[in-house]
């Protein structure tokens, strides 16, 4: 189906619905690793061989010949680069990692993939399965100390992912488990064993030996899941590595989010991803992309340490529109009006956004950030640049306690090559010669008070100019308007700070979160994180305008001379507040501002037909 396999004894063999292309080799094991008082030892790890007899044999005769627990790769080749990282595939109760089915050809371009294979009718107790995966880990480990290792596991195998990391803390692992079972009660397992017994007497009566020890199987891996239960329990906290818990809302168990949240409220590094309008199996579901949630969640990284640069992922068009498909309100609700300067003359559209980089992309923030995804979208999807945004930390790392949630927005901007705010950062994407989106005003400017929209809240210091002019990069300033026609703010960080519950909420969450700028002076150093109370308003639109570029080439004045950088960043204030006094204007005489009247023009033209705007 996918691709032949290359083995002295075992050319085109299927594993799974999938060709192997290659088995690993697995690595013997004279002392016992797994450690759990509640639970055998099995220290022989040589039973675990390569059948060198399977021939071509398919799926079927391959299960029935009921060989041990191996590695297989469904790829061409082994690996993909030099610098991916490997990545373990742990199936479900099913045990023939079919989940790898519908992902393996997109992993495989970022990793090297192995999936682990139990056939229907083995019987290896945990403890050896657990062997298996660490001798393997380890073995890596020592040829490639600096990579981190990915353990991939749906149910049952996201429980022995867990389970294999509580047992070697001081090894990188990154964990991603789907619909993880470790919450399955005894009562489960009690529930199902009648039912096995009569499917098992059923299947006796015509069907091949493997298919009848289905239910035997089954019940096997539900107690090894109650095994694993038992041990983790203790030793959870015993996890370390950096984890990312996805769940289905079609899930077969009901408290697989529930589930979720536990995990993620105990282990230290984890986020977690709820997909509502998924099935389960969730790596068996067609709507699911496994990539595209690992490029979401910022989870891909090829070292010790995450580097949002150098692992930039760009996203295809369909992750791309994936991403952004909770926003797609903001189409219809807000309809942007994008328009930029050509010659000192505003046109239409973004032909005035220089199309080589280095260009640093300057304007005011909306409430929310609102105005990150139009931009973002209308960049990477229409105009085929790929936009990079200095974002705060808040989108990269969880919160102490866990008391900020993750968002789709964060996703967006991880999706899009966001990277933490660091003056390395921006060096190094103005090396790549990379289009950067900045807000100076920061998360002030975008959780500001009452009175302050449209506002510039800037440093004092003119802190991204001297790097443009050291890249000789093309300062964009640009205006945004239209938040003050979606909301009207109730109860901004003024008033819920005389409200003691939510003061002390609010010094909480701050607290929890990297500060910038917290020795500035001025309301820029007015960083707290808090939740703005506002009532929805019927949408009116927003508007932005892109300034004509300022270009800082040759400027070595601007390096050596303090004032002649304050004097270049004045001119992007200036700049950008004229674009914002401009689209205040300007949108007055905007006949289709409001939402109504826009819907009733597309109900007339069609709606995929663009509305107008103001002349300009």
């Amino acid at each position: 189906m996918i691709m032949a396999m290359y083995h002295p004894m075992a050319a085109n063999t299927v594993v799974n619905g999938l060709h192997a292309t290659s088995f690993r080799p697995l690595i013997k094991s004279s002392q016992p690793t797994f450690r759990s008082p509640s639970i055998a030892l099995y220290a022989n790890a040589s039973s675990f061989k390569i059948n060198n007899s399977l021939g071509s044999k398919g799926l079927m005769d391959y299960d029935e010949d009921g060989g041990p627990p191996r590695w297989f790769s469904p790829l061409q080749c082994g690996r993909r680069s030099t610098s991916s990282p490997l990545l373990l595939f742990l199936p479900g109760i099913d045990g023939n990692g079919l989940g790898l089915t519908l992902h393996h050809e997109k992993l495989g371009q970022i990793f090297d993939i192995w999936c682990l294979h139990v056939p229907v009718a083995d019987r290896t107790p945990l403890a050896d399965l657990v062997v298996l995966v660490q001798n393997t880990v380890r073995d890596e480990q020592d040829q490639s100390a600096k990579r981190p290792i990915y353990l991939v596991g749906e149910s049952l195998g996201a429980s022995l992912a867990l389970l294999v990391a509580a047992q070697n803390p001081d090894i990188d692992f990154v964990l991603i488990l789907a619909n993880p079972a470790t919450n399955l009660s005894k009562c489960l397992v009690q529930s199902v064993l009648p039912l096995s017994n009569m499917i098992h007497n059923q299947l006796n009566a015509g069907f091949p030996n493997w298919m009848s020890s289905i239910p035997e199987t089954v019940m096997w891996k539900l107690k090894m899941i109650q095994e694993m239960h038992t041990y983790l329990s203790s030793h959870l906290h015993d996890v370390k590595a950096q984890t990312m818990i996805l769940t289905s809302g079609r899930d077969m168990l009901p408290t697989s989010i529930t589930e979720g949240e536990r995990l993620s409220s105990m282990l230290p590094n984890t986020q977690t991803h709820s997909f509502i309008g998924n099935d389960d199996p969730l790596f068996a579901d067609h709507k699911f992309d496994l990539v595209a949630a690992i490029k979401c969640a910022g989870c891909y990284r090829r070292g010790a340490s995450a580097d949002y640069v150098a692992d930039f992922l760009p996203p295809s068009p369909s992750e791309l529109e994936s991403a952004c498909e909770p926003f797609r309100w903001m189409d219809v609700a807000v309809d942007p009006v994008m328009l930029s300067t050509v010659s000192g003359k505003v046109v239409q559209g973004l032909a005035g956004i220089p199309s080589e980089g280095p260009v640093l992309l300057v304007s005011n923030h909306m409430i929310l950030g609102l105005d990150l995804v139009p931009i973002l979208s209308r960049f990477w999807i229409k105009e085929n640049i790929k936009l990079r945004t200095i974002a705060h930390p808040l989108f990269f790392e969880k919160t102490k306690d866990g008391k900020i949630q993750d968002h789709p927005l964060f996703d967006v901007v991880r999706m899009t090559g966001g990277v933490p705010v660091s003056a390395n950062n921006l060096y190094r994407l103005f090396s790549l010669k990379s289009h950067v989106l900045l807000y100076p005003g920061g998360a002030r400017e975008a959780l500001h008070r009452k009175g302050e929209e449209h506002k510039l809240i800037w440093p004092d210091e003119p802190e991204f100019v001297r790097m443009a002019a050291r890249f000789g990069a093309k300062i964009v300033p640009f205006g945004s308007v239209g938040e003050d026609d979606v909301l009207q703010l109730l109860l901004d960080c003024d008033d819920q700070m005389k409200i003691p519950p939510l003061k002390a909420l609010i010094e909480e969450l701050t607290k929890e979160t990297a500060r910038l700028r917290s020795n500035a002076e001025g309301e820029i150093g007015k960083q707290f994180l808090y939740c703005p109370v506002a009532l929805p308003k019927l949408p009116g639109r927003f508007y932005f305008l892109f300034g004509e570029p300022i270009s800082t080439e040759g400027r070595k004045d601007v390096l050596t001379n303090k004032d002649k950088a304050r004097q270049v960043y004045l001119e992007v204030k200036r700049e950008t507040e004229k674009c914002i006094e401009y689209l205040k204007d300007k949108r007055e005489k905007d006949p289709y501002r409001n939402l109504l009247v826009r819907l009733a023009y597309q109900s007339y033209h069609g709606f995929d037909s663009p509305v107008p705007t103001f002349e300009v």
